[in-house]
C-alpha cells in the first residue's frame, strides 16, 4: 500500500509538472507576437532594418525562435501602423521613407505641442505641474560639460521633453495623440540626431522653450518652440541612403 502512495505521489507530481510546462508554453506563446512586435520595431528604429529592406516570415521565426504564427501576428500589426509592407511573393519589406507623410506628422506634432505650451503660459501651474517641469530643468538646463554627447540616448531625452510639455498642459486625448504622432516620426527624428550639432542644438533651444515657459512668456514660448519642430522638420529633408547605410553599418558592429 505504502508502494501505491508513493507511485500516486510521483504521477500526481509528474502530472503537476507537466501543467506547469505546458502552461509555461501557453504564457510563452502568448508573449510571443508581443516579443517579435518589439523587436522589429526596435530594427527599425535602431536602423538595423533599413527602409526599403526585405525579409521573410521563415528568417524571422528561426531568429526569434519562434513560429510563423507569431511572427505573422507581430508583421500584420506592424503593417497596420504604417511600419512594414507586405508582398505577395516575396515577403515583407520595411516602408520607405515617405517625406511628404513625415510633413504631415510634423504639422500635426506642431498644433499639439503649441496647443500645450499655450496651455502651460496661460495661468498659474500647480505643484505637480511645477514639480514635472523642474525635473526638465534638471536635464535641459545644464552647463555645456555635463551635457551628454550620446546621440541614441539625446533622442529618447529629446522625445521626453516635448511628450512631457503635452501631458502637463493636462489634456489626456492630446497626449496620447502626440504619442502616436512621435511613434510614426522616430525613425527620422532620430536620424536628425546622428549629427552632433543637432545634439548640442537641442539642448541649448530645449533650455530658451523652458525657460519662456517657466517665466508664461506666451509669444516667446510658442515661436521658440516652432522654430524648433520647423528646423527638425528641414533636417529631416536633407537625410540620404548614404547616411542610412552608414548608420546601418554602425549598428552593426
Amino acid at each position: 500500500m505504502q508502494g501505491l502512495c508513493q507511485h500516486q505521489a510521483l504521477e500526481y507530481a509528474e502530472e503537476r509538472a507537466t501543467g506547469r510546462t505546458k502552461a509555461g508554453q501557453l504564457r510563452h506563446h502568448k508573449k510571443a507576437p508581443e516579443a517579435v512586435y518589439q523587436q522589429v520595431k526596435a530594427d527599425i528604429f535602431e536602423f538595423r532594418l533599413l527602409p526599403g529592406a526585405r525579409f521573410s516570415e521563415n528568417a524571422m521565426a528561426a531568429r526569434a525562435h519562434v513560429s510563423r504564427t507569431p511572427v505573422r501576428e507581430a508583421l500584420l500589426r506592424l503593417q497596420r501602423e504604417g511600419f512594414l509592407e507586405v508582398h505577395s511573393k516575396s515577403g515583407w519589406s520595411v516602408r520607405p521613407l515617405d517625406f511628404e507623410r513625415f510633413a504631415y506628422l510634423y504639422d500635426a506634432r506642431i498644433v499639439l505641442e503649441l496647443d500645450a505650451v499655450r496651455k502651460l503660459c496661460a495661468g498659474d501651474l500647480d505643484a505637480a505641474t511645477l514639480e514635472t517641469l523642474a525635473a526638465l530643468k534638471k536635464v535641459w538646463l545644464v552647463p555645456p560639460r555635463q551635457r551628454l554627447a550620446d546621440w541614441m540616448e539625446v533622442a529618447q531625452l529629446d522625445e521626453d521633453f516635448h511628450a512631457t510639455l503635452v501631458t502637463a498642459a493636462g489634456n489626456p486625448e492630446l497626449a496620447r495623440m502626440h504619442a502616436d504622432v512621435t511613434e510614426r516620426i522616430r525613425i527620422v527624428r532620430r536620424l536628425d540626431f546622428t549629427q552632433s550639432e543637432r545634439v548640442q542644438y537641442t539642448y541649448e533651444e530645449h533650455g530658451a522653450i523652458l525657460r519662456a515657459v517657466l517665466a508664461r512668456k506666451l509669444q516667446q514660448a510658442t515661436l521658440l518652440l516652432r522654430s524648433h519642430i520647423e528646423q527638425s522638420k528641414l533636417e529631416v529633408r536633407k537625410i540620404s541612403i548614404h547616411r542610412l547605410h552608414m548608420l546601418h553599418a554602425g549598428a552593426a558592429r
